[in-house]
């Protein structure tokens, strides 16, 4: 590997440029050049592809979002826009590409591996919904923009006496709304994996209000439905003022934590020293505080994190 491509794609995260970073100084030192592939999967097609300097990654560590810009291409998917991708590839003379992005950047890097065209990933998205990994970049810095949200938010409520519902993102997983919710010290949690019970969330509204508390926090993942059928349920099965927020995209932004910094300069080096050896179809990952890697055929057979019952126990646990 002389020369490597470097890529984001759907979602941002925050973290993203510090792997960016990552992947230029560690390619310096093994005399690799790397070329900034800008605006996603649609950034190759259209050959938006330029070299990448040291200078070029200087002070983005603490920066959130993505220097390389990010996009989502419906056109990469068919056989054109997989040729196309290909033939600038080749052009640049890129000898393998790393990709940081959620399941579907894992997605299209397979399909640029099963082209011939060496990929690795890593998992950055603030949703933790990714295969072979407890965590993927971006979820620890979204996860602390939430809790300070929450922190204010619970000043109103504990003023006003009333009941607040926070949707908070993660798409079809429950993750950000379950560490969020313990986090937070939320009262209960919706999350998509798990029946909506209104009467269980009234019968824990009515009994922290028996013992004297007068505020609840009530956090729903996006993926579960609108807030306001859930706040109209509630409110009509209740008969407590029930209020509610929309987290949304103020989530994915802001510095990235000091957690995200590591774990995506961390994964950035070992990216670049895999290619270096030759080895890719690769998405990378963290288990147990130790960095891993899962070749793509594998990825269907490994152990989904994006959901854990024993943190939805921990939830239970600590709302009475």
């Amino acid at each position: 590997m002389k020369r490597i491509g470097v890529l984001t794609s759907g979602g941002d995260a925050p973290g993203m440029n510090a792997s960016i970073r990552a992947v230029v100084k560690q390619a310096h030192h093994l005399n690799i050049k790397v070329f900034g592939i800008y605006g996603g999967f649609q950034g190759i097609i259209e050959g938006n592809i330029s070299p990448l300097s040291l200078n070029d990654v200087g002070n983005i560590i603490q920066k959130g979002g993505t220097i390389l810009r990010s996009s989502r291409s419906s056109f990469f998917r068919t056989k054109e826009g997989l040729q196309e991708a290909s033939k600038q590839v080749k052009k640049h003379n890129i000898d393998g590409v790393i990709v940081i992005g959620g399941d579907g950047s894992c997605n299209g890097a397979q399909y640029l591996n099963t082209n011939n065209i060496p990929t690795i990933t890593i998992p950055a998205t603030i949703d933790n919904d990714m295969l072979a990994t407890q965590f993927t970049l971006g979820f620890d810095t979204a996860l602390n923009t939430i809790i300070n949200a929450i922190d204010k938010i619970r000043d109103t409520a504990n003023s006003h006496e009333r009941v607040y519902i926070v949707e908070v993102m993660g798409r079809n997983s429950g993750d950000v709304a379950l560490w969020s919710g313990v986090s937070g010290g939320a009262e209960s949690v919706v999350i998509p994996e798990r029946t909506t019970d209104v009467d269980e969330i009234n019968r824990k509204l009515n009994k922290t209000y028996e013992r004297g508390k007068k505020s609840s926090i009530i956090i729903l993942a996006e993926g579960k439905g609108e807030v306001t059928d859930l706040s109209n349920a509630l409110q009509e099965k209740s008969g407590f003022e029930i209020k509610h927020t929309v987290l949304g995209h103020l989530q994915r932004g802001g510095s990235p934590s000091a957690l995200d910094r590591m774990l995506g300069s961390k994964w950035g080096v070992y990216a670049v020293n895999l290619l270096k050896n030759n080895e890719y179809g690769i998405q990378l990952g963290i288990i147990d505080n130790k960095l891993t890697k899962t070749t793509y055929d594998k990825l269907k057979y490994s152990e989904v994190y994006n959901y854990k019952e024993n943190m939805y126990k921990l939830v239970d646990t600590l709302s009475i």
